[in-house]
């Protein structure tokens, strides 16, 4: 599995990559995990409905082809793209959103925070509130897209949408959770979540 850390990007241009590798891609072809920030932006799965987004100001709505409803993406939030083979790897697209969850959640143990998904509305939570959102594309038995983990972020632009659908879902983020008196390190942060994501993807895992 390749594990690459691309710093911050824009979201079109990745999406765009994202694809063409899958496109691409054959039986041996090596897993990736992709690392990143994205500049702000919404994006909308393919059930999104309009009436999700609030008020998204100046933040451009990308609707993409994902699961799921509407989310925000901006700086001080890591965002984990896996390009996972399922087939090759004997995970059904349940499984894999269930390691991804438990990945998140390995982060935030190793942090004192104890969070939980929830298989109704799938993501990973802390008290309610939601720290990590999730959202796959399976194309020829082979994902992409991944997950978001709100690490050291502005919140406000999440009051422009309903996350994920939910009207009045709060969301928080690992800095909150720790108190703002206690430094974040966000380079820890994501070295933990590379580590935790492929610890969970490991086929005997």
């Amino acid at each position: 599995m390749q594990l690459r850390r691309l710093g911050l990007v824009d979201f079109a241009p990745t999406f765009e990559s994202m694809k063409a590798f899958t496109a691409a891609r054959t039986a041996t072809t090596e897993d990736e995990i992709w690392l990143l920030q994205h500049s702000p932006v919404y994006t909308q799965g393919l059930s999104g409905k309009a009436e999700h987004v609030l008020d998204a100001g100046n933040i451009p709505v990308v609707h993409i082809d994902r699961g799921g409803q509407v989310t925000f993406h901006g700086p001080g939030q890591w965002v984990a793209y896996v390009l996972y083979d399922l087939r090759r790897a004997g995970v059904t697209i349940r499984d894999l959103v269930e390691r991804l969850e438990r990945a998140v959640i390995n982060v935030l143990a190793d942090l004192g925070i104890t969070a939980y998904g929830d298989p109704s509305a799938r993501g990973v939570y802390v008290e309610g509130r939601k720290i990590a959102a999730l959202g796959l594309k399976v194309s020829r038995g082979r994902s992409y897209h991944g997950l978001s983990l709100n690490a050291d972020m502005d919140l406000a632009p999440f009051l422009g949408i309903n996350p994920c659908g939910y009207e009045g879902l709060e969301v928080t983020s690992v800095v909150r959770e720790l108190g703002v008196d206690r430094a974040v390190d966000l380079s820890d942060l994501g070295e933990r979540l590379l580590h935790h994501l492929e610890q969970v993807l490991r086929p005997e895992a």
